[in-house]
């Protein structure tokens, strides 16, 4: 039975697809469709909004239309014919929330030259451990002042040319914007940057929706840290590729923009 109520609404010009929205929705209601979030069902939708916080782009409100009346019979049998999360569908290759990342794709090896086969022969340009950016303390002497890398896991298997280009004369500092706990990291960049002061703050992520994450972490934590230091963003393709490098605004009276 219909009725006026609350309900999610998506702005589909603003949504970039980054499945943020879909992992923080417990009744399953959204779901990435045509690289685009999309409400399945009213019935799923209970109208509290928790995934509003979750969207990078502003691209989802809450507003009052005639609908479906919430339904957790249907919520609970939805839920339970979904995969785990992380299972691999049929079809199109991807997990269950439906993120363009986690698709299945087979890339090309480039076959190497004699000159690009003396990349094997690089001295690692990594100056510091750990790397993990849970484990690095703010207090470590290498972190300040420095030029620091803060950069998405899966960049330093894709890039060939990570130490010459990315690494070296930066500290590092890895992380995972889907899988990991982002307000832990959050937390911890922003104790960094407030006790180490580095001179600049690079964010190098995949080409994939979900991995600008990384970016809104840098500019929240650089907002808790009380510190104002120059900021870019590096992106990487599948392929290894550095396919931008911009500078990112610094935040203005508590507002922070890409």
């Amino acid at each position: 039975m219909k009725k006026t109520r609350k309900i999610i609404e998506i702005d589909e010009n603003k949504c970039n697809g980054c499945g943020l929205c879909i992992l923080s929705c417990a009744e399953g209601a959204l779901k990435l469709i045509d690289g685009k979030a999309r409400l399945v069902g009213d019935i799923l939708c209970d109208g509290i909004g928790a995934c509003i916080g979750e969207c990078p782009q502003g691209a989802l409100t809450i507003v009052e239309r005639e609908a479906d009346a919430f339904n957790k019979d249907a919520v609970e049998h939805h839920l339970s014919t979904k995969q785990p999360h992380g299972a691999v569908q049929s079809g199109p290759a991807m997990l269950a929330c439906g993120c363009p990342s986690s698709s299945i794709m087979t890339l090309k090896a480039k076959t190497l030259g004699q000159e690009e086969n003396l990349c094997a022969e690089m001295n690692s340009q990594l100056g510091h451990w750990p790397v993990k950016l849970q484990l690095l303390s703010p207090a470590a002497p290498f972190l300040k002042g420095s030029n620091m890398l803060l950069m998405a896991d899966c960049c330093g298997v894709a890039s060939p040319t990570l130490h010459n280009k990315l690494l070296k004369g930066r500290t590092v500092a890895i992380a995972c914007p889907k899988l990991d706990d982002v307000e832990k990291h959050i937390g911890r960049l922003a104790e960094i940057l407030a006790q180490a002061t580095p001179k600049t703050l690079s964010v190098v992520h995949m080409e994939v929706p979900c991995c600008t994450g990384l970016v809104h972490a840098a500019i929240e934590a650089l907002k808790r840290s009380g510190v104002n230091i120059p900021m870019k963003h590096i992106v990487i393709s599948c392929g290894g590729e550095i396919l931008a490098e911009e500078a990112i605004p610094l935040p203005k009276h508590g507002q922070a923009h890409i």
